[in-house]
């Protein structure tokens, strides 16, 4: 979780965020976020890891609550060459190699030139 949070504060994109949500046990946690862009968009991250499992979501909208690009690792989605991760985009799933948050937010970083 503290990564999640070093990394959020380090990234020009980020304007601020709100934790809604934190459990933690001996051996897992539960972390959602929600955090303002620069460029007037949201981003939702939902992880939960362990030592076991690492699932996660990561929604970025628009302010009207239209979808730009969401990650996850449902695995639903068996034809995707990068099973179970992939992204949602436009309506489409694709590939996904970003699977991190750090991926994720390189990469909105980078569509935004920051």
């Amino acid at each position: 979780m503290l990564k999640t949070l070093k990394l959020l504060n380090r990234c020009p994109a980020v304007v601020s965020y709100e934790i809604q949500d934190y459990k933690q046990g001996t051996d897992f946690y539960y972390l959602k976020v929600r955090c303002e862009l620069k460029n007037d968009t949201l981003l939702y991250i939902r992880q939960y890891v362990s030592a076991e499992e690492y699932n996660y979501s990561y929604h970025w909208q628009n302010r009207n609550g239209e979808l730009i690009v969401r990650w996850d690792n449902a695995p639903h989605h068996e034809t995707i060459i990068t099973f179970p991760h992939h992204k949602h985009i436009g309506g489409k799933v694709t590939i996904s190699y970003e699977i991190s948050i750090e991926d994720v937010l390189n990469y909105i970083t980078k569509v935004f030139s920051l």
